[in-house]
């Protein structure tokens, strides 16, 4: 029965076409955008403050790396994030399930859902820090709450595009709810539900540096505002470097992840 079933779940699943890696491509444009930052602080006559040159970014960079604040606060951002990425994952699967399989849940919980995502998260982190501190709790949440909406989104997309017919087959071989889920959902909502946790995992690292802007005593969010308050433009710099290669991190991570739990598409085509 399951090998019936992930042969028609393979013929209803568009395959997608190969894609050329040019991996020379990243290196290139990065070198580029790096040699034109350069000539920009060479010969724009701008101050050190407004715009650092790359030398100065990085020889600040040695500076935060040898006195360890670069990796303690570097630490405590990637905590909150993963904690809140966790937490706004397991609940939006698990929501999204729910609203998924029942319409009646689906009118009562969408009214909130929609009118929660009108409400920038910057507006009400503050409130969040006030009701529930400066710690990592408020941080962690800050971050579930930014990662929820596109997860369960794509959780709900994922398991409603489940096809009807397999959905009958499994009840004529009187599958069992487990198997139902196991053999059938999980498996058809996997490629829509990865999609959604690739922009949580970019939108958490955004998450944890509002937390830390409005209350904390640590993180890269902390460390741009002692940059931004000391005039260190060059430390600024840093904490958003940092943060880009985080965010780059937690994609390529679930980038191997769906390749990994996806790799049955490939080997048919």
């Amino acid at each position: 029965m399951e090998l019936n079933l992930t042969r028609k779940m393979e013929n209803n699943h568009p395959k997608p076409a190969r894609a050329h890696t040019y991996w020379w491509v990243m290196p290139l444009a990065s070198l580029l955008a790096l040699l034109t930052w350069d000539l920009f602080t060479r010969y724009g006559d701008l101050p050190a403050f407004i715009l650092p040159s790359p030398r100065l970014v990085f020889e600040r960079f040695l500076r935060a790396l040898s006195d360890g604040s670069l990796a303690r606060h570097s630490a405590a951002t990637l905590l909150e994030v993963v904690l809140g990425l966790l937490s706004g994952t397991t609940l939006a699967v698990m929501f999204g399930y729910l609203i998924a399989k029942s319409r009646l849940f689906e009118r009562i919980l969408s009214p909130f859902l929609v009118a929660s995502q009108a409400v920038p998260i910057v507006a009400i982190a503050p409130l969040l820090v006030i009701w529930f501190g400066s710690g990592i709790f408020s941080k962690v949440l800050i971050c579930a709450l930014i990662v929820f909406f596109p997860v369960l989104v794509n959780t709900i997309v994922g398991i409603r595009a489940v096809p009807r017919a397999l959905n009958e087959l499994m009840r004529s071989l009187h599958a069992s709810r487990w198997q139902m889920l196991k053999m059938l959902e999980i498996p058809a909502a996997l490629p829509v539900f990865l999609g959604g946790l690739r922009i949580g995992a970019t939108l958490s690292v955004i998450g944890a540096v509002v937390g830390e802007f409005v209350g904390a005593d640590r993180g890269l969010g902390f460390l741009i505002n002692v940059g931004r308050g000391q005039y260190d433009t060059a430390l600024v710099f840093v904490a958003i470097f940092t943060l880009i290669t985080l965010a780059l991190s937690l994609y390529g991570i679930v980038l191997l992840l769906e390749r990994r739990l996806l790799s049955w598409q490939d080997t048919h085509q």
